[in-house]
């Protein structure tokens, strides 16, 4: 073998050698950037998820709200139906004790026992009447109560899910920060020169 085909081969090597460098480097930059990219993605989709699950707290937060109005709208009005019964029966025994003050055949010792009556049984219906408001106040307290135990616990729940979204935002955005600190301290192996 002469010289020349000695340094044909050595100069063939080379060519190889260089164009799989150039190879390694193309595919390695494609590589990285298409990590960065899908970094990117996974990071829009984290922020995404952040918004959708703050929105959705939000009308929680209204939804409890409307029913906790619903629930005063609610005792306002059975307060309101209890003053015109109320009121309805007075009148309906105004009038029983004017009918029986014209009747001619209603005895008279009998009118003070029937207003005597009429008074108990008002007494009775006023009695519980007044157990029921009682009665649904305490529902509607309860009702109440429990809608804002349920509201405490979702709005935890969601600051929670919010705080552990922050946090694997902030873990991949410190991930993504090395890897470009890491990229751009990677320097040809040849050139000594930053890649």
């Amino acid at each position: 073998m002469d010289t020349s085909t000695i340094i044909w081969i050595i100069v063939g090597i080379v060519v190889v050698i260089a164009i799989v460098v150039v190879a390694v480097l193309m595919t390695s930059r494609r590589r990285r950037e298409a990590q960065l990219e899908s970094e990117r993605r996974k990071a829009n989709e984290l922020r995404q998820n952040a918004y959708e699950s703050d929105v959705a707290r939000r009308e929680r937060e209204a939804d409890a709200m409307q029913a906790k109005l619903e629930s005063e709208r609610l005792t306002r009005e059975s307060a309101a139906h209890q003053a015109d019964a109320q009121k309805l029966r007075t009148e309906t025994d105004e009038r029983l004790r004017k009918a029986d003050e014209v009747d001619p055949d209603v005895a008279r010792d009998e009118d003070a026992a029937h207003a005597e009556a009429a008074t108990a049984r008002a007494d009775d219906r006023t009695a519980v009447q007044d157990e029921r408001v009682a009665d649904r106040d305490v529902r509607a307290e309860a009702h109440d109560e429990h809608l804002a135990a349920h509201d405490d616990r979702v709005v935890a729940r969601d600051e929670q899910a919010a705080a552990q979204r922050d946090e694997t935002v902030r873990d991949e955005r410190v991930a993504l920060d090395e890897d470009a600190a890491a990229a751009q301290q990677r320097r040809d192996t040849q050139t000594g020169r930053r890649i």
